[in-house]
């Protein structure tokens, strides 16, 4: 809470997303919290924001939340009814600035795991979905951003599989596996803190704190040391503008907005 103005966690998490989608940018997202982060932006401050989705929608004009990436509101008065080889190849040649990811594990280098839980491959303790095309995504697209929930199951000093990579081992480890050069992790949302990589170690840092939290919390939250921004700020909570054009144009039936993560 801030003020006279409340909101959640899942509120505060998809307009700090909103604000790093900047205007006449593109973006690939799947549904959920990264499509309201999108439409967010696009009814906000980036109505020329490019929006894609994995199974073909090209530019469309969300009326209201899809339920699937190929829900036919996917396609509304969009700029292209394509497929899925086809914006794989958008990303390809460099023409998608941002996507979102998520996975059950992140470690420090913004490596993600949506594989498996344990170390035996063949019998492992929980069997996910695995990559679907969010390693291609993370390989391709300029900017790869994350909203999750912050706790040490998820920030943890190892992934038990890399599903999706990060910066790999540390600085030039994505270059030598092949991957386009300045492409890579950008930014971890959370509902604790934002936080992004050093430029030196690739190594993820806190950049801002939540109203109400603080560094010990965070730290706490995180099975590996993170490291700290020089300048630490305090996140700027969701506007009152925000806030309604999220609860009654974007999500007014609250499908993402009235979970808890």
């Amino acid at each position: 809470m801030s003020g006279e103005v409340s909101y959640n966690s899942m509120e505060l998490m998809i307009c700090l997303a909103a604000r790093n989608l900047e205007d006449e940018r593109t973006v690939v997202v799947g549904t959920g919290a990264p499509c309201a982060a999108a439409m967010l932006a696009q009814k906000t401050r980036s109505p020329n924001l490019v929006i894609l989705f994995e199974a073909g929608g090209m530019g469309p004009l969300l009326p209201s939340m899809p339920i699937s990436v190929g829900d036919s509101r996917t396609f509304h008065r969009g700029l292209m009814a394509a497929s899925m080889p086809e914006i794989m190849e958008a990303c390809q040649r460099g023409m998608v600035d941002y996507t979102f990811l998520g996975g059950a594990q992140i470690d420090m280098y913004g490596n993600l795991n949506s594989t498996l839980i344990g170390s035996d491959h063949q019998k492992p303790k929980v069997r996910m979905p695995g990559s679907g095309g969010a390693n291609d995504l993370a390989s391709l697209c300029w900017r790869t951003m994350v909203m999750t929930v912050h706790n040490p199951r998820r920030f943890t000093a190892k992934c038990d599989f890399i599903t999706t990579p990060g910066y790999l081992t540390g600085p030039g480890a994505r270059e030598a596996a092949g991957l386009p050069p300045g492409t890579g992790p950008y930014k971890v949302i959370t509902d604790l803190c934002v936080m992004g990589y050093d430029k030196e170690t690739c190594r993820m840092q806190v950049e801002s704190i939540h109203p109400g939290v603080t560094r010990e919390q965070i730290q706490a939250a995180t099975g590996f040391e993170l490291l700290w921004a020089d300048h630490v700020f305090a996140t700027d909570p969701p506007t009152v503008e925000e806030l309604r054009i999220l609860r009654e144009q974007v999500d007014p039936l609250r499908y993402i907005i009235g979970r808890s993560e």
